[in-house]
């Protein structure tokens, strides 16, 4: 896999508000578009005939001080759902990691790191807020994306796994 740089994966990623700012050496941060607290239950079975998707009701940022241009979102201790601005078009050889941007961790909050594949509209975060208080403001940014080229195989799976097929762990034959 070959890492792409913050450019090369921002050509890859619509909805960037200020590139200056959100894009580096070998990463593009992901913004806040919206927030969601979950609604409470979903549901999940092996077929998926009985699936259920946690609900969501939408948060609504509020004004802090009268001179804030953006809005702030005052989250409790518990999971919500965040929708990213930005929205990701991935190649078939491409695959993108997220992962939190670190500023979240140190506020108390967190999202499991994640690879995604093709086109991801819009992008979407668990988030769990472990302190009891978190304030959020709009266009935050929280995650990170880093955009990964696959290279393709050498030598096939199967054409590998015969040659080493009937051979000791030194790679002698056993014959």
């Amino acid at each position: 896999m070959q890492l792409l740089t913050g450019k090369a994966a921002s050509a890859h990623i619509s909805g960037i508000l200020h590139p200056q700012y959100q894009i580096h050496g070998f990463s593009v941060h992901l913004t806040v578009r919206s927030i969601s607290s979950l609604d409470p239950t979903g549901q999940i079975d092996f077929g998926g005939g009985e699936y259920i998707a946690a609900g969501r009701r939408a948060l609504s940022p509020h004004q802090v001080r009268p001179e804030d241009k953006y809005q702030w979102w005052d989250l409790g201790k518990g999971g919500y759902f965040i929708e990213c601005n930005e929205t990701l078009h991935l190649a078939a050889d491409e695959i993108a990691l997220i992962e939190p941007e670190d500023r979240l961790l140190r506020t108390g909050g967190w999202h499991v790191p994640l690879f995604v594949r093709g086109h991801v509209e819009p992008v979407e975060l668990l988030l769990e807020v472990g302190v009891a208080r978190l304030r959020i403001k709009e266009n935050a940014r929280l995650a990170r994306v880093r955009l990964f080229r696959i290279e393709k195989l050498k030598t096939p799976v199967k054409a590998a796994a015969k040659k080493s097929f009937g051979k000791s762990r030194t790679g002698k034959s056993k014959k």
